[in-house]
This record gives C-alpha cells, structure tokens and sequence, in this order.
C-alpha cells in the first residue's frame, strides 16, 4: 500500500449508478471525518456501453436528496492499470466481482472484495443494480452504499490516522 494515500476503486457494471454514488458518499465521509487527503477514491464500470456518459439522472437526484454531490462525473470502463494503481477494489456484486477477478493479476488479487464486505446495519453480500428499476431501487443502493462506506472508514481509521500523524510529523520537520 502507498504510504501516503489509500487509494480506494468503486466499480459495478456501468459506472452509471452504484459506483459512482459509492465514491461520492465515500468522499464526503471521508471529508466530514477530516481525511479528504489520506483518501484517493474514483469509480468505474466493466464495460464502456455508458463510457463517457454522466451519472444517471435518478443516482443524481437520490444522492442530491441527501446531500452526496455527483457532479461532473463521466463513466469510465476499467483499465489493467487501475488493478495497480488502486489499494482496495470494491465490487457492488458477485458478476462484477468474479469479471474482476478474471481480469485482475494474480499479484492484485488480493485487492478485490465485495463492497458489502464493510456494511454494519445492512446484511447483504452485494449492492442491488437499480438501472432497470424504479427510483426505490437507487434509494436502496444509497442506503447500502452509505452503510458500507462508513464501515470502510471505520476500518482504515486507525491507519488514516496514523497517515496524517507521520505528514505533520514531516511537515515539522521541514
């Protein structure tokens, strides 16, 4: 892992919708809690039938709802690079997880997990895709997707923490 910033990868199908609802609930998590700069997080999709296209309008009027900003996002299929450059890789279900994996290095391996994986309230393996649905389904995805990201950064709140200890540290000594 990089010593200075935990780089954390959202991914679902098409980048649409659940992934890059997760990165923005995530990122302002992570700002409210004072870590905005330990965080480097962005969002992808696997395939590029949505690339270059903005969030869908119902994942931008839930998240708006709730104070979560998707703004200027544009849809992006991952890259061989991205299983590198990126510490944690969170799958939003069991398709994008196994594509992933088959995709993956065996050396990145290990970076891959369901995003659920970090949930505290919510006890469910994977988040919904709400693209075919109604907006219920974007609610629900936010819910789950705020649930997991807030147990994700209670998770890496000791080492955020410990990363901003050795920055002041080395900004003291300067």
């Amino acid at each position: 892992m990089d010593d200075k910033t935990i780089k954390i990868l959202f991914v679902c199908s098409g980048n649409v919708c659940r992934s890059p609802m997760a990165q923005a609930i995530f990122a302002k998590k992570a700002k409210e809690a004072g870590f905005e700069d330990v965080f480097e997080s962005s969002s992808a999709g696997m395939s590029d039938t949505h690339e270059g296209d903005p969030c869908d309008p119902r994942a931008v009027l839930t998240c708006r709802r709730r104070d979560v900003q998707l703004v200027g996002h544009q849809a992006r299929r991952i890259q061989p690079d991205d299983f590198v450059k990126y510490d944690l890789i969170l799958a939003m279900d069991w398709e994008v997880l196994t594509e992933l994996q088959q995709r993956a290095p065996a050396e990145c391996q290990h970076k891959i997990q369901l995003m659920m994986r970090y949930a505290n309230e919510f006890d469910e393996a994977i988040v919904p895709d709400p693209y075919f649905g109604v907006n219920e389904g974007f609610v629900q995805a936010f819910e789950y997707c705020s649930d997991a990201c807030e147990g994700l950064l209670e998770y890496y709140e000791k080492k955020a923490k410990q990363l901003k200890a050795e920055r002041a540290a080395a900004a003291a000594k300067h």
